[in-house]
């Protein structure tokens, strides 16, 4: 396959849409319609339960782990590498295969970092948590955080094809995060309000 066809491939994995797959086959529901509105990992748990939110994530996780990975073991230049991450991202974010309205790339994302670095993961994972604590909102802490991602990766030395995942990715995520800046979150997540 050229190496041209790479973000195209990643874009297609990142479109199949498991949470709404899955939620309506367990359920009979589309997983859109409720709670967040978004075809994500906690709002499949809100509906269908923690197994099957957990299947959902392992999903997502893989659909940015898999096209990343053949993009670094077919030898893409870096950029095209964090090209083809972004574009499963986006993918997951606004998938063909759904009308476009799917997920927020959180997971897929953390898929094409594991693919790439796994150091890498786990630092960007820690400050999604730390800024999620501190700021009590996770779509606030998820745009900080998706700005975040290329600059961090270099503070702690990482270089090369990751740093472009960073600065691709980062850029999908803090976009698709903006929809939510003012939400007021009222389910699983520790900036939740009272319900009145």
């Amino acid at each position: 396959m050229p190496l041209s066809l790479l973000p195209l491939l990643g874009y297609l994995s990142g479109s199949f849409p498991f949470s709404i797959w899955i939620t309506r086959l367990v359920k009979g529901v589309d997983v859109r319609d409720a709670g967040s509105h978004h075809a994500t990992t906690t709002n499949t748990i809100r509906q269908a339960g923690f197994g099957w939110g957990a299947l959902v994530m392992i999903l997502d996780i893989g659909k940015g782990f898999l096209p990343t990975w053949l993009a670094v073991t077919a030898g893409a230049p870096d950029w095209l590498v964090g090209m083809t991450a972004a574009a499963a991202v986006a993918g997951h974010c606004w998938p063909i295969l759904a009308g476009f309205r799917g997920g927020m790339g959180l997971a897929t994302a953390g898929g094409a970092f594991l693919a790439t670095s796994p150091l890498g993961f786990a630092v960007l994972l820690g400050i999604l948590i730390a800024l999620t604590l501190i700021l009590k909102h996770g779509a606030r802490a998820s745009v900080i955080t998706g700005l975040l991602f290329a600059p961090a990766l270099w503070l702690v030395g990482l270089r090369g094809a990751v740093i472009w995942v960073g600065i691709f990715c980062g850029l999908v995520i803090a976009a698709r995060f903006t929809i939510d800046w003012r939400r007021e979150y009222r389910e699983l997540w520790l900036d939740r309000k009272p319900d009145v």
